[in-house]
């Protein structure tokens, strides 16, 4: 059986063997498809996220050019936003970076409760957030109607548009320092522990630089998010021009009066967002 084999392999060499039937492949055929799909993914996102920016520009360019945003109603809406945001970021930091490092690095009972609770203003819609902080700090509120027996009002001041601002803005940084503590070697704190550093002086020399990039991440996602605020702070602030009237707010006003004002205020915090956005990128790189 195997000389007859051999023999027929002899008189019939692999080059006289006839070829089979070329097929297509189905897994290449298939990969085609799937970037096909894929390509018509992307220009389909592209198409929804770019046309709207850009026709906003292209609309917005003759009402920049003309000046319509010059006005004391935008001027003072934009410098109440740059203060209120600022304020927003100082607290957000000042209070959220030793709940982040906390959080990092220890667990305790309650934890996994306290991140949900965090990140729930994330989520959670404008309007509720509104309601809640109205229901809490209003004038009849839980909270408020203490506050109110010795004079403190927080109700439509700029006081609660710093409240509504942090509410909503607020978890940004606290998840992204809590994850820029969280990459930090632990054995160069130890390192630094045995060299006769204090816990203090170890988180100001160590800790704290090596998740600097983190920090100012959080810190800029907090300013953009605080920024364009609207939900929470026309609900629990108000919307008075020279008082509380933010950007977004103002370009809610301007909706139903003057579409030039409007269109070039949305310009405004188009170009800050996106400078944020690029500051962030260099930042966190």
């Amino acid at each position: 059986m195997l000389s007859t084999i051999i023999q027929t392999m002899r008189d019939y060499p692999a080059w006289r063997l006839p070829l089979p039937h070329h097929r297509p492949s189905s897994r290449s055929l298939s990969s085609t498809v799937g970037w096909l799909i894929l390509s018509l993914a992307f220009a389909l996102i592209l198409f929804l996220l770019v046309a709207p920016l850009a026709t906003l520009l292209w609309r917005a360019a003759p009402a920049w050019a003309a000046g319509t945003w010059h006005t004391s109603t935008v001027l003072s809406a934009l410098r109440l936003s740059l203060l209120t945001s600022l304020l927003t970021v100082i607290i957000s930091t000042a209070l959220g970076t030793p709940i982040a490092y906390v959080l990092a690095r220890h667990r305790f009972k309650g934890a996994a409760l306290i991140d949900i609770l965090i990140d729930l203003p994330l989520v959670l819609p404008p309007a509720v957030a509104g309601v809640a902080l109205l229901v809490a700090f209003g004038r009849n509120g839980a909270v408020g109607q203490y506050l109110a027996q010795v004079g403190i009002e927080l109700p439509f001041t700029i006081a609660a548009v710093v409240i509504a601002q942090t509410f909503v803005s607020a978890p940004f940084y606290i998840r992204a320092a809590k994850a820029g503590f969280g990459g930090v070697d632990l054995r160069l704190e130890q390192i630094s522990a045995t060299l006769g550093e204090s816990s203090l002086g170890t988180f100001w020399r160590v800790t704290l630089p090596l998740a600097r990039s983190a920090l100012i991440g959080g810190a800029i996602m907090t300013w953009a998010r605080s920024l364009g605020e609207f939900g929470a702070t026309i609900l629990f602030a108000g919307n008075f021009s020279g008082r509380t009237q933010t950007m977004p707010l103002a370009i809610y006003s301007a909706l139903q009066s003057d579409l030039n004002v409007a269109l070039a205020l949305a310009a405004i915090l188009l170009a800050t967002s996106f400078m944020l956005l690029v500051l962030l990128r260099l930042v966190t790189r």
